[in-house]
């Protein structure tokens, strides 16, 4: 009988009800008339509730009855409630509210920041190690915050509508005010003595990680600027997971080389990445030699790579300067991703080419200097003058001066033919007074064989021409063939290109002079 009546009296809720770890208390609560959403996803519950403690169901409590009040200040209570305070301000921000309504909750919101805000000065100043349960709550706000995902290339042009075409970037995601506190709390955090590395890590996971680096596609440079430092910070302070990121970063690449070529932080990226590489150690692991070959050179190859040609470029000469021997591979590398129609382009590439020639010692260099003159000599002859005149100036480059005089046997036949036209049929002035001065220094090297090289070239010239005239003279006979025949029959006929070619190869070949390749 007692049972059956105890069995009809309302249960009390258990204190783990009120505030499970995964903060789904919180979730669908409605303040004053606005609906507020916790985004925690299952990434970051994953790294939640691994372990519970009294202390979370009391950090729960506040938001219990559905009043979003603010808390006393730090400096209002005393040092043994203090852990407490903070675990209830983490839980008190883990609420999420719609910032694209600027009407809605202007007072929850006001108490938020000033929150986190508050969070910021105590994480600067604590002087105790934050235990376990702080971890969880730190990751779990963070991650309720920050962890979202951006809209899909297909809604572009619906976000072009809000931005304003006349500024140089596009408006500012009106949540980023509260978003630029918790990522300043994340840095903080992160950064701080207190943080112990061993323990974080299991919250601040691969799955966090993974998520953190997601966040690099945001249209905020602002936000891509405290992401950079952030990372590099997780980077440095948690070993386990270097090999982690650095795959990560390495997919993320090649998903942008070969299948997309959007991402808003590959300079982001890379400059991180300029820095692990920095601290590379010798001699290079086979791993990191092949993520230059796979990842670093091919990133030369997508259409906006001005957007981060000089953080790339740094990382490229990095791996030259930690290893010289792989110059050769390098230079080569740019030479298969060199841009034929791009100007503006090719002036970037031959600046990193000078870089990475700075770099090289004379046996990788005497390996690729047949390709490489060839395309430097296109470049020398280029219409646009800024292409020209910046493949002139390697030649200002005292190390690359005496790189190329040391094997001007091999570099002059192949570049002469180029500094010859320049000087007699360049449009642009400073193009001509630049070659002339590279041709003077020739000369002044080694006067033979640029006399030699002078006098291959004007016989060169001199076939050419000839062929030229024996084109011209088979052409007007095939004119004369063909008015001749159009008076007698007075029709039209028609020379096809097949039966031109075929003339002009059989006059050619009746030709005593030998012909030389057009």
């Amino acid at each position: 009988m007692m049972k059956q009546i105890f069995g009809k009296l309302p249960r009390k809720p258990s204190k783990s009800s009120q505030h499970e770890p995964n903060g789904d208390a919180l979730n669908g609560s409605h303040l004053n008339g606005g609906t507020v959403s916790s985004h925690s996803s299952s990434s970051a519950n994953s790294n939640q509730g691994k372990k519970t403690d009294p202390l979370a169901s009391q950090a729960g409590l506040m938001l219990v009855s559905g009043i979003y009040e603010a808390l006393p200040g730090f400096r209002d209570v005393p040092s043994t409630e203090k852990q407490i305070l903070f675990l209830k301000k983490l839980n008190m921000c883990c609420v999420v509210f719609d910032f694209s309504d600027p009407t809605k909750n202007l007072r929850e919101k006001d108490i938020k920041k000033q929150t986190l805000l508050e969070l910021v000065n105590y994480i600067s100043s604590v002087t105790s190690k934050f235990n376990e349960l702080a971890v969880q709550e730190m990751t779990r706000m963070v991650s309720a915050n920050l962890f979202r995902t951006f809209p899909s290339p297909s809604h572009d042009n619906k976000l072009l509508e809000i931005y304003d075409l006349e500024d140089e970037e596009p408006a500012m995601d009106p949540a980023w005010p509260h978003l630029q506190i918790v990522y300043e709390l994340l840095l903080r955090f992160v950064v701080s003595p207190e943080t112990d590395a061993k323990l974080a890590k299991r919250y601040m996971d691969h799955s966090f990680v993974l998520k953190l680096l997601d966040l690099f596609d945001s249209d905020n440079h602002r936000e891509r600027d405290y992401l950079k430092t952030i990372l590099h910070q997780i980077y440095g302070k948690f070993m386990v997971h270097r090999p982690f990121i650095r795959k990560v970063i390495n997919n993320i690449f090649y998903r942008f080389i070969f299948e997309t070529e959007k991402h808003n932080g590959i300079a982001e990226l890379l400059e991180i990445l300029g820095s692990i590489i920095n601290g590379f150690a010798l001699p290079l692991k086979e791993e990191h030699k092949l993520f230059l070959v796979r990842a670093l050179i091919p990133l030369h190859k997508p259409k906006c790579a001005s957007t981060y040609h000089q953080q790339l470029s740094y990382c490229i000469t990095q791996f030259v300067e930690k290893d010289y021997k792989l110059a050769d591979t390098v230079i080569r590398g740019l030479l298969k991703y060199w841009p034929v129609i791009n100007s503006s382009k090719e002036v970037m590439f031959v600046g990193e080419l000078e870089e990475v020639l700075e770099a090289t010692q004379a046996a990788e260099f005497q390996r690729c200097v047949v390709p490489l003159f060839r395309q430097i000599g296109r470049c020398l002859n280029s219409s646009h003058f800024q292409v020209a005149e910046r493949a002139l100036f390697l030649w200002n480059n005292d190390h690359i001066r005496n790189l190329i005089i040391q094997n001007r046997s091999v570099i002059l036949p192949i570049i002469f033919p180029a500094l010859e036209r320049n000087t007699s049929g360049h449009w642009n002035q400073a193009v001509q007074s630049f070659t002339l001065n590279v041709r003077k220094m020739f000369t002044d090297v080694d006067h033979m064989l640029f006399d030699e090289c002078l006098s291959r070239f004007q016989e060169d010239e001199l076939k050419e021409k000839e062929m030229q005239e024996r084109r011209e003279l088979t052409w007007k006979h095939l004119e004369d063939v063909v008015s001749s025949t159009t008076a007698a029959s007075n029709e039209a006929v028609l020379v096809s290109r097949f039966v031109s070619s075929i003339a002009i190869a059989t006059a050619t070949a009746t030709s005593p002079t030998p012909m030389v390749g057009s």
